[in-house]
């Protein structure tokens, strides 16, 4: 399955009071090379494995592909996985039609808040709410795997 979504920086919390639904996140990686990163993350009460591939030029799409498992299975890889967990709630806000999740991060990286959303294709016309900060699609410094080895550091 390809995954194609566009990433932004969000530099305030205007949005919380028109999420419908948030859900806290804690995230590890068994393998956080770019070519294929390996991601075990509970989501409230479900756990998930995701491999995901090496992402295009413009950083829009890439292979993913997502199993649930339990959060028993998941919380036995959680020591398995590299230094770094990532933890944040992401709040999911629908806006003119469109589904953006926006997550605010806890301990290291805590004031970040990143807001992404799904497309169809790579050249779907997208609404941008007013809230939303500069993009940063594309820009690995705001990949989840890469924020997981800067907080190790």
């Amino acid at each position: 399955m390809q995954e194609i979504e566009r990433k932004f920086l969000v530099d305030n919390t205007k949005f919380v009071e028109l999420a419908h639904k948030n859900t806290r996140i804690v995230q590890g990686y068994l393998n956080s090379d770019p070519l294929r990163t390996v991601r075990v993350r509970i989501k409230g009460s479900k756990g998930f494995l995701t491999i995901k591939g090496k992402s295009s030029e413009n950083g829009l799409s890439r292979f993913e592909w997502e199993k649930e498992i339990t959060v028993e299975e998941a919380e036995q890889l959680m020591p398995l996985c590299e230094l770094g967990l990532i933890e944040k709630t992401r709040y999911e806000v629908n806006f003119e039609g469109q589904n953006f999740e926006i997550d605010i991060f806890e301990g290291q990286h805590k004031g970040l808040i990143l807001a992404e959303i799904e497309l169809e294709s790579e050249d779907q016309k997208v609404t941008l709410p007013t809230w939303l900060g500069k993009e940063v699609t594309g820009d690995l410094r705001y990949y989840n795997s890469y924020l997981s080895k800067k907080a190790t550091s």
